[in-house]
């Protein structure tokens, strides 16, 4: 696995927090909903956010190219035959966020080779950022008025069949999905929006995260960072590991499964 470039971790975080900021101030506000050319909405948020994380990043690492959902929504993303990119969803969970739901985020991953490398998610509604660097920990910590508090190392739990809970999609549940729970009927499940699927696998909350149903890269490549930085994994059918860059067109993702204990054994994916 490629080690990851020195990127200044602090001012990434930075970056976070000010653009968890702007969809926070609009959030409080009247905002207006559009639509993107697939049907799906946008807002204000998703828009600022993005052009905020945009500035810093090319400030903070001018040679590596972004591709950022809503930059990709107008037709724009870079080369990234180098290998070494960015995927930033400002906004992940914007239904959630039109709702005035809570478990929104904020996210900006690192892809190199293939592979994310660091990620960082922040749910500001929350006042709840997580960030993890493969190969060196996992952390997550509370944000009050804009400030974080002390950063606490986070680890993915071994799996106890007896105990298990495993987290499905608020929006997201299809007769394929119901038929794979099925083989886990004494599991507990929590229903959350957004990337904040992963990050509670990264804290040792829950063990399994089956998602059967769309995705784009940049909805799962920052959260994908902290979990497997936290121990565990992000497998596709046939339990190959999830890759990135895969359809430059798309950025669509397959069917996979967050799995917080590897070891465990798990049915196939719509098995």
């Amino acid at each position: 696995m490629t080690t990851p470039r020195p990127i200044p971790v602090d001012s990434l975080l930075a970056v976070m927090l000010e653009a968890g900021a702007a969809v926070m101030d609009v959030y409080a506000s009247d905002f207006e909903i559009f639509g993107k050319a697939d049907q799906s909405p946008v807002t204000e948020a998703d828009r600022r956010g993005e052009a905020i994380i945009e500035a810093a990043l090319k400030l903070i690492a001018p040679d590596i190219p972004m591709v950022g959902e809503e930059a990709k929504s107008e037709g724009k993303c870079p080369d990234i035959s180098g290998g070494t990119f960015w995927l930033v969803d400002p906004l992940d969970g914007t239904k959630e966020f039109i709702k005035r739901g809570n478990d929104f985020t904020v996210n900006i991953g690192l892809i190199e080779d293939g592979r994310p490398t660091m990620g960082f998610v922040y749910a500001p509604a929350l006042g709840k950022i997580y960030w993890g660097i493969v190969g060196k920990g996992a952390w997550m910590a509370d944000v009050k008025g804009g400030r974080m508090g002390t950063a606490q190392a986070i680890a993915c739990r071994k799996a106890d069949a007896a105990n298990m809970v495993i987290v499905a999609s608020k929006s997201h549940r299809s007769p394929e999905l119901e038929s794979w729970l099925a083989h886990f009927p004494a599991a507990d499940h929590v229903s959350i929006g957004s990337s904040l699927k992963f990050c509670l696998l990264a804290a040792g909350e829950a063990d399994l995260y089956p998602r059967l149903g769309p995705t784009c890269e940049w909805d799962t490549a920052a959260a994908h960072a902290v979990l497997a930085a936290a121990g565990g994994s992000v497998t596709v059918g046939g339990g190959a590991p999830l890759r990135y860059g895969k359809d430059t067109k798309t950025f669509l993702n397959p069917w996979f499964l967050c799995t917080a204990d590897p070891s465990l054994p798990v049915p196939p994916l719509g098995g």
